[in-house]
């Protein structure tokens, strides 16, 4: 079939500009080149890589009468009054302090840029402070807020209800070890079976397997088989009661996800990508740090944030080619970016401990790891698709004790310093006694004083939203946890692997290993493997992996191929760690789901079977 050419009224807008730091926008053509409009001369409509150039090179030419992101040293410090972008609203110059940004920010004890400083700065040498051992502590932060009150802006009914679900998740997890232990005093009694199926319909809602409690009178209760057959069950429970229940309240169609949808395509971003790291206390990064609804963003952990380059190369493209056949979630020809994120996590009250293991808990190293993935995928766009194809980055830490994030604002140029971030427990404080309103706005002026450069004023918007949402958090953390996680290590209760998990939303209760292939993911498996070698196999209790494999149910097959996928994933990782099956010291459970429907996973294999009764 011959190609079809097709006249295009609107041409198609760049998907963001190519942003390079320390690479000015270039200059404008002079008015002498441009030429009158025409049927044989059009003048050009400005879209995508243009429309932005040319916005970015407005707000360059406005005058600077706000912070706009870094006050260079030496330069002036009075106060200056605030005006805003579009989308931001103003702020008084008094709330304003002019010695909160620097090129060299002063650090807060939290290691990110403190708003309140107040210290005087004698022609801009004042020298930053340095972190105590290189220690990212908060050791004798008090308490910001109407003594020990939630701050303004907090959502304590939200906050109520993720705690109450929170609650009701883990519990139905860990009442499963008291359980066997009072099945293992009971097991030699005459009506064992029968009081042991009553245990455990009254503690979990389903009964045990029959085979397993039928032989104890023979031998010792198989307690390692029952173990990873309670989890199994549990998490299947959890997954149902998601689907049909909605806990979080985001649910595709729901208002939550069409309200952020709607605001996230105002701040000139069509699809928003995330890639925590894996490990099991940044999965509830989404729906509690972050406060997203969750199918609204596209979540996929990696070990250490390292996301598989090719591999959201061609996500980015099968976003793009639908906004260009379907229009969703707008037109290709719309000026809006696709936005990657990172989110790195350090710890506060063991910074050489209990980091992220995949960087050995250097938090630098994470940062600056996180950074590099983002630009390889931002070059891998750029150097591969034509009409000024690129993408918008941002770089997020969180801070696995507090659950407080800090936020490297990148600018209009595509600039991000790693040694400059804004830290959400400084923000809480600067705003602690504000009215909500007045609040809001500082949080945007905070955002703006913090940019690498000029930042946009969309992504302004973005991160000023961010960080309001985390202040809530931060709340819940200092009302149910004391401040912070007692659990500041790991304490996941299974393995995730494979592809999906749309419904885990919990800290510390599952590790995740997102692959394809086991021999692709080797790495991210064996750093879960390891961990569970000190929670669970150091106690004689086994590995529980759940394997899953989302698939498109209206693509013929897919189901199929989906189940076979999870077969091979299993014997790949039983062939990889023999002698934990061995021993029976790691059991798999095989899932599958139909990701084009708001549906609960299913079950379809697992390593614990039993005989069947049979002739010779």
């Amino acid at each position: 079939m011959p190609r079809r050419l097709e006249s295009r009224d609107r041409p198609l807008s760049g998907t963001a500009q190519r942003r390079r730091p320390g690479q000015p926008n270039p200059a404008p053509e002079p008015e002498s080149a441009a030429t009158d409009p025409s049927p044989q001369n059009p003048v050009p409509v400005a879209r995508g890589t243009a429309a932005r150039r040319n916005r970015s090179l407005k707000l360059s030419e406005q005058p600077q009468t706000r912070p706009t992101g870094v006050r260079r040293r030496g330069a002036a410090s009075t106060p200056v009054s605030s005006t805003s972008p579009a989308g931001t609203s103003s702020v008084p110059s008094s709330s304003v302090p002019s010695s909160s940004v620097r090129s060299s920010p002063v650090r807060s004890s939290s290691g990110g840029i403190s708003p309140d400083r107040s210290a005087a700065v004698a022609g801009g040498n004042q020298r930053p402070l340095r972190r105590a051992g290189g220690a990212l502590g908060i050791g004798g932060r008090a308490r910001a807020g109407r003594s020990g009150a939630d701050h303004p802006l907090t959502d304590r009914r939200t906050n109520a209800a993720l705690r109450t679900y929170d609650l009701q998740v883990k519990e139905s997890f860990d009442r499963i070890v008291p359980l066997l232990k009072q099945l293992s005093a009971l097991q030699h009694e005459d009506d064992f079976v029968e009081r042991a199926q009553q245990l455990a319909s009254a503690c979990f809602g389903f009964t045990l397997p029959l085979p397993i409690l039928e032989r104890a009178w023979v031998s010792q209760l198989d307690m390692r088989t029952l173990f990873a057959w309670c989890v199994f069950e549990t998490y299947e429970q959890t997954s149902a009661s998601f689907f049909q229940d909605d806990p979080l309240g985001g649910k595709p169609g729901g208002a939550a996800a069409e309200a952020f949808d709607a605001f996230l395509l105002e701040c000139g971003f069509h699809l928003l990508d995330v890639t925590p790291c894996a490990d099991g206390r940044l999965a509830h990064a989404i729906a509690y740090a972050l406060r997203l609804p969750f199918s609204s963003v596209r979540r996929r952990p990696h070990a250490g944030g390292l996301f598989d380059v090719e591999n959201t190369v061609n996500r980015w493209v099968k976003t793009e080619h639908r906004r260009y056949r379907e229009g969703l979630p707008n037109p290709a020809q719309a000026d809006t970016r696709y936005l990657k994120v990172v989110l790195y996590h350090f710890s506060s009250l063991d910074p050489s401990h209990e980091g992220c293991a995949a960087h050995g808990s250097d938090d630098a190293l994470a940062a600056s790891c996180g950074l590099a993935r983002l630009r390889d995928f931002q070059t891998a766009v750029e150097n591969s698709f034509c009409c000024g194809a690129s993408v918008d980055l941002l770089l997020l830490g969180l801070d696995t004790d507090t659950d407080a994030i800090r936020v490297h604002v990148p600018g209009l140029d595509g600039s991000t310093n790693l040694e400059r971030w804004l830290d959400a427990r400084d923000v809480h404080a600067a705003t602690a006694q504000l009215p909500e309103a007045e609040g809001r706005r500082r949080i945007l002026t905070l955002v703006e004083q913090a940019a690498a450069s000029t930042p946009d004023p969309g992504m302004v918007r973005l991160i000023a939203r961010l960080l309001e949402n985390n202040l809530s958090q931060i709340d819940y953390v200092r009302a149910y946890h004391d401040g912070h996680y007692s659990d500041d290590g790991h304490a996941e209760r299974f393995i995730g692997v494979g592809i999906g998990f749309k419904e885990i939303h919990l800290r510390n209760l599952t590790y995740f290993a997102y692959m394809d292939t086991v021999e692709e993911g080797a790495p991210d498996l064996d750093v879960g493997i390891k961990i569970f070698s000190g929670l669970n196999v150091s106690r004689g209790l086994p590995v529980p992996v759940v394997a899953r494999f989302d698939y498109h149910g209206q693509v013929p097959g897919a189901r199929e191929r989906a189940v076979k996928h999870a077969q091979r994933v299993q014997a790949a990782i039983q062939g990889r760690y023999p002698e934990l099956v061995q021993q029976g010291l790691l059991h798999t459970l095989l899932t599958i789901r139909d990701q084009d429907r708001h549906v609960p996973a299913e079950a379809v294999g697992s390593t614990i079977s039993f005989a069947t009764a049979g002739g010779h």
